[in-house]
């Protein structure tokens, strides 16, 4: 009775592992993708979730809090920082300019990870969106993290923005990005990947 190798991954053509769970990688990549891009959405036009829904739950689109309405959408945010570096992001909240990045990068990291596109980029930008919250939020104090001084979702979306995408380097179940990897401009450019 003979017995056939199991191939080593490095010797597997595709995807090593369960169909379904590739699926799920590449879900929760989108998932992610949206929570970004619904931020970007409901601070733009003020649809109630996290923007222009008043103390009653009454709800007023595109009221004075949206950013189409002239709106600062990090002055709010920033301005409750907490922790030795609070006046920092209190001051960057009281620039406009610090808006358009910051609108810009939740519409674009979302887009990027909800396609499959340009992912390495979204992954590194979100990262970088993410830590900067989780440290003006992350100290005990009113207006920061109050369940735990370590790990919140800041955290936690980092680390698996950062599993998703690399993982999805090699094999991407759902999403434009095999058709976008074969592009003249990406293959020239890998960073774009």
């Amino acid at each position: 009775m003979s017995t056939t190798p199991v191939p080593t991954s490095s010797e597997v053509e595709g995807p090593v592992g369960s169909k379904t769970g590739w699926v799920f990688l590449s879900i929760t990549r989108i998932v992610i993708g949206f929570y970004f891009f619904w931020a970007f959405i409901d601070k733009l036009f003020g649809l109630g979730f996290s923007t222009c829904r008043a103390e009653d739950g009454s709800v007023e689109v595109m009221c004075d809090r949206a950013w189409l309405s002239g709106a600062r959408i990090t002055e709010g945010y920033l301005g409750s920082s907490s922790g030795p570096f609070a006046d920092f992001f209190a001051s960057l909240g009281e620039q406009a300019w610090t808006d358009w990045p910051f609108m810009l990068g939740l519409c674009g990291i979302g887009l990027a990870l909800m396609l499959g596109i340009g992912t390495r980029v979204g992954m590194w930008s979100g990262c970088i969106m993410l830590a900067m919250m989780w440290i003006s939020h992350s100290w005990p104090g009113e207006g920061g993290n109050t369940t735990n001084p370590f790990v919140d979702d800041h955290i936690i979306m980092i680390v698996a923005i950062i599993g998703v995408v690399l993982v999805e380097l090699r094999y991407q179940a759902v999403g434009l990005g095999p058709w976008w990897r074969s592009l003249d401009v990406v293959q020239k450019q890998r960073w774009l990947i």
